[in-house]
């Protein structure tokens, strides 16, 4: 069996995208020994990308070609505006956050950059280039999520941040976008190419800066 365009990019982009999916964070988080600090850390930061998240979503939408491809788009919207956002807020009441504590962190640089690259590609108006980052930024995550082993940690803050990323609506929407770039990237080879290795960059220093 041919190997498919989003495999290639994830070949491509190797040792990084292994780098990522088995780094100290994701290790910490699948045993519940990772430290509260440096989840809160990850937690704020993560927040921040949310308003350019459903951003590059609505581009997504705005350009893709067909309407069932913007019914799966819209869905996922309306999970990470709802669901993904209501985990965020119970974890911070339960790492103690206040309001004032998470919006006084500055943003770290990768997620400066990480949220400038969702921006980028939603303004770029190629479906190719807004799916490149939506496939780094979920099938990179489902990869790390589906290797953590049973029993999951007891914490909420843990497993739900695990399996928020491995259930079977979030396999479906991961073979779906994987899907997209496979039929349409190859068209725009080299823009796919290009923001799929930045967004894995961004990646893995994004974990890094979590224990900064």
């Amino acid at each position: 069996m041919s190997e498919t365009f989003s495999e290639m990019l994830r070949c491509e982009n190797q040792p990084a995208w292994s780098a990522s999916v088995q780094h100290r964070f994701v290790r910490e988080l699948c045993d519940g020994s990772i430290a509260n600090r440096v989840m809160a850390r990850y937690l704020i930061q993560d927040h921040r990308f949310l308003d350019s998240f459903l951003m590059l979503l609505g581009a997504a939408m705005a350009t893709a070609d067909t309407l069932q491809a913007r019914l799966r788009l819209g869905r996922s919207a309306g999970f990470v505006s709802g669901e993904e956002n209501t985990y965020f807020l119970r974890a911070f009441t339960a790492l103690e956050l206040d309001e004032a504590e998470r919006d006084g962190a500055p943003d770290a640089a990768p997620t400066a950059g990480f949220k400038h690259l969702m921006q980028e590609a939603a303004a770029s108006g190629s479906y190719a280039a807004v799916l490149a980052v939506l496939c780094v930024a979920e099938w990179l995550y489902l990869d790390w999520a589906s290797q953590a082993v049973q029993p999951l940690p007891p914490n909420f803050v843990h497993h739900e941040w695990i399996t928020l990323h491995d259930n079977p609506d979030f396999r479906v929407f991961v073979a779906f976008l994987r899907s997209e770039l496979d039929r349409v990237g190859p068209r725009a080879a080299n823009v796919a190419s290009e923001f799929f290795c930045r967004a894995i960059t961004l990646e893995k220093e994004f974990l890094d800066a979590a224990y900064a």
